[in-house]
Parts: C-alpha cells; structure tokens; sequence
C-alpha cells in the first residue's frame, strides 16, 4: 500500500522567495524543503564550511606535508565503488600535483573484501610504502592499522562511515562522524573527506612556501578542477545532499557543463549517450555511477579509477567503453538474480516476517546482492538483505532500509543479541554489509526480523511518497522541465514529485513492463510513462510523476515519469 501526502510550503515564506527574486515555482518547493532565505542557494565555492572545521584535518595536512618535504613514499587504499574510485582519484590526481610519489591499490572484493583488512596491508607492504592512506574505509579497521605498524608503516585514516565504540590506533584520523568531531555536514561522502584534507595540505604546504614565486617549478595546483570527481561519487553514494553536499554537486555540474572535466567522466557520458552540457544529478547518480561502479561489482575497480586517472582520451573512451558493457552485463545478471528472489519470497510468509527479510541463494553474485536488495526493498518497502556465496564456507551480504530502521544499528543489536553471529558488519543507516558464516543465515535471517519489528513502527511499514501537491497546466512545458533540470536535487533534498488527476485519453503497454500514456488535465494534454508498471488505470487516474524531457530524433517535448498511479 502507497500513502500519498503533499508537503507544506509555509505561504510565509514562499512569499519572501518570490520577493528575494526567485521563481514562483521554485519558491514553493524550495519552502517546502526548509529553504527559507534564497542565500542558503548560494552555491558558490566561498560558500563551502572551511577545511580548518574538519577535525584533524589540519593534522592530516601536516603529516602528509611533512611527508612530501621527505620524499616518502605514499599509498592509496581505496573502497571498489564510485565513492571510494573517485576518492581514490582526487588523492592521486591532488598528491601528484603538489609533487608527491604516490600510488593506489584496491582491495578486489572478491578475495580480500572491504577496507584496509590485514590482508590488503601485507599486499601494499610489498611496495614498502612509508604511508598508508585510506579513502572511503578504514574507520573500524583496527587490525589492519595494527598489521601496518607491524610492517612499519603509518596511516591516516579518511573515511565517513560510522564508527564503533573503539577507534583503529592510526597516526591521524578524519572523520566528521568520529567522536568529538563537530563538523557540520556529517553526511559528506568519502570523495569530499578526502578533497576536503587535499585543501587542508595545500593550505599548510602555502603557509611552507613550497609553490611559486619562491619555487617556479612548482606552481599551486587549482584544485577546483577536481570538482567533477566530488560531485560524481557523492551523487552516486547517496548521501544526504546538505547544503555543502550541494555546493560540491553544484560546482561539479557547473564544470562538466562548461566542458571542464577528466577525460574519464566525459568518456562515461559519451558511453551513456549523454550530453555533458546538460549534466544533472540524475546522470550522475544513475547513468555514470552504475558504470563506474561496475567494474567494483563484475571485475576490478581499477578499471575504473584508471578511466578516472587517465588523460589519454581515446584510452578513456575505451575504458568507459568497457565499463558499459560490464554495465549491461550486471543488469542481466540481477534481472535473473531479481527473478529467483521473488520466487523466494513467493514461498516465505513474508506477511508475519515483514518487518525485514534476508534472502540468500547458492548461485548469486557477490557484487550484485546490494542492487538486488535495493530493488527487492523498494518492491516491498522492507528493509531487505541478500546473500550471495564467498570464499571460506561464509556468505557476504549487503543491505537497503526504509525510513525509519538504521541498518547498523539494527545489526548491532543483533550482534550484541548473538555474539560470534556476524563475522563483520558495518554501513549507514540506509545501507550496510555483513559477513556471516553459511550455516548461521537461518539464525540470522530470524533474528534480523525480530530486531526489524521492534525497531519499526506500523506507520513504518507503509510506503509514504511526498509530492509537491499540483502542478498547474501552464508549467506543462520544455521551459518548467529545463528550469527543475537544472536545480540540484538529491538524497535528502529530492526532486519534485507533483500529484494530479488526470483523464486518461490512450494507454498502451510497450514491450510488456512500460506503461505509456496520454493525459489530460482541463485543457492540457500531456504524454506520460510508467516504467514497469503493475497495473493499468481506468478513464480517470491520480498519478504521482515528475516532469521530465523526452528527447526522441533530435526533437524535445516535456512527459511526465508516472511513479505511482492509481
């Protein structure tokens, strides 16, 4: 069941918009979601919380100036999806411009798993860094910072996950969700922990006067042009877009629309058949993300930070080339993945073990399990878990939640309830992984159940989808839809979601799972599509939907994206 419910934009306020110059349209909805000064969209780069406001970010600049003044030899730890490559890659492309000797390793998923693991630290000793540098991970990888200095090796620790009770004993530490840290954007991604302790170093390595008039040979690096890389992994991580989350998209986008980018990210947009010029967060979030993360879920991520590294264009186009097919070929593997879960959960009582459901199947791909329970979540708007097999007779799963349920929190009272159950866990509220032994899924698909029914309210259980209420018929046009394109929307600030009645003039289904529509409201006629839809309306329907364009031959009309009809 679907609740629809309209958001209040307080008339207030939305009159101080318009009054402030904004359009009227935009003033509601931005009233709608707590804007209540047009400067909170400022989105310019002087805008952004300084680097000093980051705990231990200026620690962090020291120790890594310090050791550029001494030639060390530096090392990259990355995570294999897009938050962790374009981390990964703002590192490298920032430390080598302000002449650092530095490389990256990531783990592969598939035999040394996620983080700065012991495993992956005996594998970069073989390259006798002197620094360990961990991006988008290393926040509960206390053995791993111990396996390092055992080897003699220092780390600094950047990442955005949440901590356990115990910190790892690494030589500097920056994370806005640590303890004592009062950061106030906490949800920032790791790519923008990471470009945030880069303009902390160039800051420190100024103050040293390591960059010209005094060193011509050593200009300041304009890190602005990294831009591109922080807006595209904190799109594609789906963290809360804050205003400073905001400002990195906005500055992000407004590169790549200018045609200032990596050859990497221009070649993944030619790959998706995208027109840079017109960039948004969708085409980050949707179109460049899943193919950067495909290499992460099918093959090596390297691949990917590679296509983010390279500044060869036909290289790039090649790699991006690449990424697409492996794209293709994950979306194959989890339409049949997503079959075999629903014929599972056809067989589950899934009306009293409701509140959270964990699936698991011998033939499953270990890089493929988060989407499938992403999916399988917003089906049946439960927080779900799915397993697929890894090495070691233990299998590894990823998790999506709903509103309403922290994920690793939930799986904290589930490690507290049955010691030794999870192998490891750990995440956000709205994703998280975990690592358990084969022959404890039952154990733990119960008791993930249990903890999901307590921590749920009834209300919890219902799908609620906010809309901005009616869109009257006049803003049915290319201008409205350009002029919502182009504003930054996103997780925690999503974009409009309009609701209207509409008489519903022809309806056809097109290859057996889209919906297409012809609608009218009053005077106004519109076209419409429901991606895979489940039923068809009558004469008369409400529908929830966004406007949107449809480009078909070179020609542009605005349709509406139905997201739900009824």
């Amino acid at each position: 069941m679907t609740k629809l419910t309209t958001r209040s934009s307080p008339p207030r306020v939305v009159w101080q918009l318009e009054q402030q110059g904004l359009h009227p349209l935009l003033a509601r909805l931005y009233a709608a979601r707590g804007i209540k000064d047009k400067a909170e969209l400022d989105y310019e780069l002087k805008s952004l919380i300084p680097p000093t406001a980051l705990t231990n970010a200026t620690e962090a600049a020291h120790l890594l100036a310090d050791a550029i003044e001494a030639e060390a030899k530096m090392l990259i730890i990355g995570d294999y999806d897009c938050d962790g490559a374009t981390a990964t890659a703002v590192g490298v492309r920032a430390l080598k411009a302000l002449g650092a000797d530095v490389d990256f390793l990531l783990p592969d998923r598939f035999k040394l798993g996620y983080g700065l693991s012991p495993e992956i630290v005996d594998v970069a000793a073989q390259q006798s860094p002197d620094l360990i540098i961990t991006v988008d991970n290393g926040i509960a990888s206390l053995e791993g910072v111990a396996r390092a200095q055992q080897h003699g090796i220092a780390t600094l620790i950047t990442d955005h996950h949440l901590p356990a009770e115990t910190l790892p004993d690494a030589d500097c530490i920056v994370n806005p969700n640590q303890p004592g840290c009062d950061f106030p954007s906490k949800c920032i991604a790791g790519v923008g922990v990471m470009f945030y302790v880069m303009l902390a170093l160039r800051a420190e390595l100024r103050e040293r006067g390591w960059f010209a008039p005094n060193v011509p040979e050593r200009p300041e690096p304009n890190f602005a042009n990294l831009l591109d890389l922080v807006a595209l992994g904190t799109v594609a991580d789906v963290v809360k877009l804050d205003r400073n989350n905001r400002i990195l998209v906005s500055q992000g986008l407004k590169r790549m629309r200018a045609g200032q980018m990596q050859l990497g990210i221009a070649a993944l947009f030619k790959a998706a058949a995208r027109d840079p010029k017109r960039a948004t967060a969708f085409d980050l979030g949707f179109l460049l993300g899943p193919r950067l993360n495909a290499a992460g879920r099918l093959a090596d991520m390297r691949l990917g930070v590679e296509c983010l590294l390279t500044d060869d264009p036909a290289r790039a186009l090649q790699i991006a080339q690449q990424l697409d097919t492996l794209n293709r070929e994950r979306r194959e593997i989890e339409a049949g993945m997503q079959e075999q879960a629903l014929v599972l959960l056809a067989s589950l009582d899934t009306e009293s073990a409701a509140a959270g459901i964990a699936l698991f199947d011998e033939s499953w791909h270990e890089g493929v399990v988060g989407i499938l329970a992403s999916r399988i979540k917003d089906k049946l708007h439960r927080p779900v878990f799915a397993f697929a097999p890894g090495e070691g007779g233990i299998v590894k799963g990823s998790g999506r939640s709903i509103p309403g349920l922290h994920l690793r929190d939930a799986l904290d009272l589930v490690a507290k309830r049955a010691p030794g159950l999870l192998v490891r866990f750990g995440g956000h509220a709205m994703a998280a992984g975990a690592t358990l032994r084969a022959e404890n899924f039952e154990q733990f698909s119960q008791m993930f159940a249990q903890v999901a029914s307590e921590l749920l309210a009834p209300a919890d259980l219902t799908r609620t989808l906010e809309t901005d209420g009616n869109l009257e018929g006049g803003y049915f046009s290319l201008e409205t839809a350009r002029l919502l394109e182009n504003e930054i929307w996103g997780q925690g600030f999503p974009a409009p979601l309009f609701m209207d009645e509409f008489d519903v003039e022809q309806q056809r289904v097109l290859k057996d799972k889209h919906l297409k529509l012809r609608l009218r409201k009053g005077n106004t006629r519109i076209d419409a599509i429901q991606f895979n839809f489940s039923t068809q309306p009558g004469n008369r329907t409400r529908a929830a939907y966004r406007l949107a364009i449809n480009e078909y031959m070179g020609v542009e009309n605005p349709q509406l994206m139905v997201e739900h009809l009824e």
